[in-house]
């Protein structure tokens, strides 16, 4: 079998060494704002957000849908963690 041989890596330094350089100059930076200027305070309203809202129509739907599979699972199967042997006839 022929031994192959091993590429010659690009991080190597092959001759070749590039320095990161700045490409801003000196006086092109930011300034800062002057001393005077305003600043406009928004508050927050106090009652519940958009997001506040999803989270708890979530969980609700989220509650309703174990409770209907479980109460369905009870009525049909006799199964469920919650209305497990509620709706069987009585036996006799």
């Amino acid at each position: 079998m022929a031994r192959s041989r091993k590429k010659a890596s690009s991080r190597s330094g092959g001759g070749r060494s590039t320095k990161a350089t700045s490409r801003k100059s000196a006086g092109s930076g930011r300034r800062a704002a002057p001393a005077d200027a305003e600043v406009e305070v928004v508050e927050e309203s106090k009652g519940l957000g958009i997001d506040d809202g999803i989270a708890i129509i979530t969980g609700l739907v989220l509650l309703a849908a174990f409770l209907l599979t479980d109460h369905y699972r009870g009525t049909r199967y006799g199964e469920g963690l919650l209305f497990k042997g509620q709706y069987e006839a009585p036996s006799e």
